[in-house]
């Protein structure tokens, strides 16, 4: 059996693990730069907050309604989300994490019920942190019981298909558009075929909706139907690219700004590509603008000298292209830097006349990543990028790094 564990509005809950005072009120949490709406918690929901909308236009309404109001804590998040994986792990004989507040697992046991709630109980005691847990024969199934144990309150927070009779009564009531893996265009097409619900998709034949879709609708029928077909992704698959890229906090118009924010940005993509021990020789960066209601944007593909993950020589690449793409008198918006056909140190393909990243290079990179993994992020890092810029993205309303920064650890007064 397969269980999905899904963190019930996990930014917002976050947020009220070290904060008492927000615990049964309601919460909001910020995107990037404070723009848009991203996790109510159920008490915001139930006032009519709305989600995935600019915050100024909501402002008025978020604050009229006494909502607690957060920028996004990524740092927080992450370490939280850590947190509940490694805890996890002793509960399933296999587990793939598919996203910062999600995972499957692979179980086997007597009582799936039991182990279902003991899960949840244990992430409740251990981190804070509600969730819900779906289990099912199949992974596609498991989504649906998830989705089910959160709307279902007599479930209680976990929900098992374990019969065929148990998963056809949930798929009666489970809309096309709901299934993993179904989209909006999708949906259509199946509607225009008489097949409105889940179940319905279910009964159809797989083969006939597979010359006329693809293979992927069929696995996901045959998942309906309680055939595995998709497993446990231990391993995932390495990138083919990587790109960062941030909208500023203002209007950027200095050219060394950009260049700062561009180094900044090929840091963090080097360090997920070193992390998969991945190489690259082609880059991509651009620089992307509105005004007077008029799209500015222009970009340029870099050809690096050799393989390589040296952030020095990427984002020095990444400066000289954002110099012949920059015209002044524009103010900027968002600028990023893109890595692109990624491969890895095992299929490096060596070359007589063609050079190669040193090995004091490599070293240095690997002494890098291992001070900045031991002492927080940024501890190294490249002085071009410079200090404190003011252009970097805004918080007004972040919480404190409660597990991230010493200076923010809480601190109890008898």
């Amino acid at each position: 059996m397969f269980a999905l564990v899904d963190c019930n509005t996990f930014y917002a809950s976050c947020e009220a693990i070290f904060n008492p005072a927000v615990r049964g009120k309601p919460v909001v949490v910020l995107s990037n730069n404070d723009g848009c709406i991203i996790s109510r918690n159920k008490e915001a929901k139930a006032l009519g907050i709305p989600g995935m909308l600019p915050f100024f236009q909501v402002r008025k309404q978020v604050e009229d309604a006494g909502c607690h109001i957060f920028s996004s804590n990524y740092e927080l998040y992450g370490d939280i989300s850590a947190r509940i994986m490694r805890l996890m792990e002793p509960y399933a004989t296999e587990m793939e994490v598919y996203s910062i507040d999600e995972a499957f697992l692979r179980m086997h046991c007597k009582d799936f019920h039991e182990h279902g709630h003991a899960i949840k109980d244990m992430l409740w005691q251990q981190v804070r942190m509600p969730v819900c847990v779906g289990i099912a024969p199949t992974k596609t199934l498991s989504k649906l019981a998830n989705h089910a144990a959160k709307k279902i309150p007599r479930l209680n927070g976990v929900c098992v298909l374990d019969t065929k009779e148990k998963w056809e009564w949930l798929l009666a009531r489970i809309p096309l558009d709901s299934v993993w893996g179904i989209g909006g265009r999708i949906k259509k097409r199946l509607n225009a075929m008489g097949i409105y619900n889940a179940l319905q998709l279910a009964q159809s034949d797989p083969k006939w909706l597979r010359r006329r879709f693809s293979v992927v609708l069929e696995k996901t029928i045959r998942e309906l139907n309680g055939e595995p077909c998709m497993d446990l992704e231990l391993e995932p698959e390495p990138k083919k690219e990587i790109i960062c890229s941030r909208s500023f906090s203002y209007k950027v118009t200095e050219l060394h700004e950009l260049q700062q924010a561009a180094s900044l940005y090929a840091a963090r993509a080097c360090e997920k590509m070193r992390k998969q021990n991945g190489l690259t020789a082609n880059l991509w960066v651009y620089l992307e603008s509105f005004q007077h209601q008029q799209r500015f944007y222009r970009h340029r593909f870099v050809k690096l000298p050799c393989l390589t993950n040296d952030t020095r020589l990427i984002a020095q690449a990444g400066a000289e292209a954002l110099a012949e793409i920059y015209r002044p008198g524009i103010r900027y918006k968002k600028c990023g830097i893109g890595l692109l056909d990624l491969c890895t140190r095992k299929y490096e393909q060596l070359d007589f006349y063609t050079p190669q990243q040193s090995e004091k290079s490599r070293t240095l990179m690997q002494t890098v990543d291992r001070v900045n993994e031991r002492y927080g992020r940024h501890t190294v890092q490249l002085a071009n990028t410079g200090v404190q810029p003011k252009w970097i993205m805004s918080r007004n309303f972040k919480s404190p790094g409660y597990t991230t920064c010493w200076a923010d650890i809480p601190v109890v007064h008898c």
